[in-house]
């Protein structure tokens, strides 16, 4: 007897999981954790997301002559839609603190959900963004506005004794079935932490510090969100596993050498570093596939002879 197919996974399943996982970690901060943002933070961040999903989706559709993403499959479908976008607003709201002033965080979210419009690459025939959203925007509205800042201190400050150490866990134990069963992306979380700490202890050895003051950042539950979150992004990180390494180790290298210039905020700007290499990577191979794919159009074959196959483009950050 013939046993059934495996039933592939469903790899909108990982985006609810998280979406629902930002949520609750949001509902729980504001009440429990002790976030100092306000929630009014958080429905603008909402607001905007929503608002920039839906309108960027039609533009984008209208200009192509497509249906927007969010039609054809009733109430469901725009909920599907809209998971993404639930996504990054959620996590910007409690990343950031801006004070009163909410029109950062409104420009933040458009920054971040506009960035997959614009910041694309064609990839197997179809337009796909290579940088992560809530990085970008983060690290662009730092830049800019530096009396904007973030909170990792203060996630958890209302947490002590057991439960301090009970939350990072959760977050972990969590954060591994995710990319472990949806987005395959162990590998990225594995270099990324290798090459931290041995970069992290290259620092300490070369500037005559404890090490442990080096590693402890890896310990905070911004970084935990960082690693298991963030970096792991399906739809803007590599999936082969050489490229998965390329991609870990290469932001831990950006940081070590970003700190070492005590430059602040250095997690957000060395995954800006990477993805935009990586999609400056991805841009020449689309020009590279498109000149052969000309070359091929242009060739005038005899039917006698076999016919000519382009030779395809490296898999390097793919």
């Amino acid at each position: 007897m013939t046993a059934a197919p495996k039933k592939a996974r469903d790899p909108r399943n990982g985006l609810r999981m998280s979406a629902t996982l930002a949520t609750v970690f949001t509902i729980l901060g504001h009440t429990v954790f002790g976030f100092e943002q306000s929630w009014a933070q958080v429905v603008v961040a909402l607001v905007t997301g929503y608002s920039c999903a839906l309108f960027f989706e039609w533009m984008d559709a209208s200009a192509n002559h497509a249906v927007p993403g969010f039609l054809g499959g009733g109430f469901r479908k725009l909920v599907d839609f809209l998971l993404s976008a639930h996504m990054t607003s959620i996590t910007l709201s409690f990343l950031l603190y801006v004070n009163k002033r909410l029109w950062i965080i409104a420009l933040t979210v458009a920054l971040a959900i506009g960035s997959k419009y614009v910041l694309r690459v064609r990839q197997n025939g179809r337009l796909r963004h290579f940088m992560n959203p809530s990085n970008f925007a983060i690290a662009v509205v730092l830049l800019t506005y530096q009396w904007t800042g973030v909170l990792p201190w203060g996630f958890t400050i209302n947490l002590h004794g057991f439960y301090d150490l009970l939350v990072p866990l959760i977050i972990v134990g969590l954060g591994f079935r995710l990319n472990l069963f949806f987005t395959g992306r162990l590998p990225t979380i594995a270099s990324w932490l290798i090459t931290f700490i041995v970069l992290g202890a290259c620092r300490a050895w070369f500037q005559h510090t404890n090490v442990v003051a080096e590693l402890v950042p890896l310990t905070g539950i911004a970084m935990v969100l960082f690693t298991f979150y963030m970096i792991t992004d399906p739809q803007t990180s590599p999936a082969r596993l050489r490229s998965q390494i390329l991609f870990g180790s290469g932001i831990a290298a950006a940081y070590s050498v970003l700190l070492l210039l005590h430059v602040q905020y250095t997690m957000f700007y060395s995954v800006t570093l990477i993805a935009a290499t990586r999609g400056m990577w991805l841009f020449g191979l689309s020009l590279r596939e498109r000149a052969a794919e000309r070359s091929a159009a242009r060739v005038v074959k005899p039917s006698s002879e076999p016919s000519v196959v382009p030779v395809g483009a490296p898999a390097m950050f793919n």
